[in-house]
């Protein structure tokens, strides 16, 4: 069964994670989802893409289980997390995505390299990197949140509000949980009314005046999540996950 489902009406390609019990995605599914993303932006009949989810939360981020099992596949979830990323951020169309519940790990990179950010108010964000023995996700956070904020929520791994995070003016609405589908399509609708040439050329044009290159920057900090991957402290961190109980250093 795939991770995710798409459908196609009006102009919106609507992409559903369901990939129970957390929605954390394994490495070929995270390639699979690069995959469909890449191919919706190349179809002219798609010209808005909203991403979103089932279930009790958006995104759990990557499956830790399988790393705990398989440690050598870490190179293929990097390279599938990166695919994701760079596919919703280089899309040639616009793409929104709307949250509910946890956006943990590969979730806030998904977050942040979209153009619109529509969140339920029961949704928390969190980025648990150095609980979870990696890195990377940090240059995704700095889209959402300003520098000493992501520092502080790196840092502890602390998760925040939807609301309190509706402060920093990166979600554009703010709305129940059995709103945010609905809304997500309102706007997109009214991004698919519009030129489909001008807002491709809008996108790449947006895209080539921000500050620094995303992807660069995800992939300087991937380089230290397979540095943090060789250390013991690492694989202590995913076996107390697996095993339900707090890590010892």
């Amino acid at each position: 069964m795939s991770a995710f489902q798409t459908r196609l009406e009006a102009h919106i390609a609507e992409v559903v994670i369901d990939r129970p019990p957390v929605n954390a995605l394994d490495s070929t599914e995270w390639h699979a989802l690069a995959a469909e993303i890449d191919r919706l932006g190349a179809d002219p009949e798609v010209r808005v893409i909203v991403l979103r989810a089932e279930g009790r939360g958006f995104c759990a981020g990557v499956d830790i289980k399988e790393l705990d099992r398989h440690p050598e596949r870490i190179v293929a979830v990097n390279a599938g997390n990166y695919a994701t990323f760079r596919a919703i951020h280089r899309s040639p169309v616009p793409v929104i995505v709307a949250v509910h519940g946890y956006v943990l790990g590969g979730g806030i990179g998904m977050t942040g390299a979209a153009d619109i950010v529509v969140a339920s108010r029961c949704a928390s964000f969190a980025l648990p990197e150095v609980d979870r023995g990696a890195m990377g996700g940090g240059a995704h956070l700095q889209r959402l949140f300003p520098v000493q904020k992501v520092r502080y929520l790196f840092f502890t791994g602390e998760a925040i509000s939807a609301e309190e995070a509706s402060r920093y003016g990166f979600i554009e609405r703010l709305v129940e949980k059995s709103e945010l589908a609905a809304t997500a399509r309102e706007i997109a609708a009214a991004i698919a009314a519009k030129s489909p040439a001008m807002i491709r050329i809008a996108k790449e044009a947006l895209n080539g005046i921000e500050d620094g290159n995303l992807e660069d920057k995800y992939r300087w900090e991937q380089g230290f999540t397979l540095q943090a991957y060789t250390s013991p402290d690492s694989a202590e961190t995913r076996r107390a996950f697996v095993e339900k109980r707090e890590a010892t250093f």
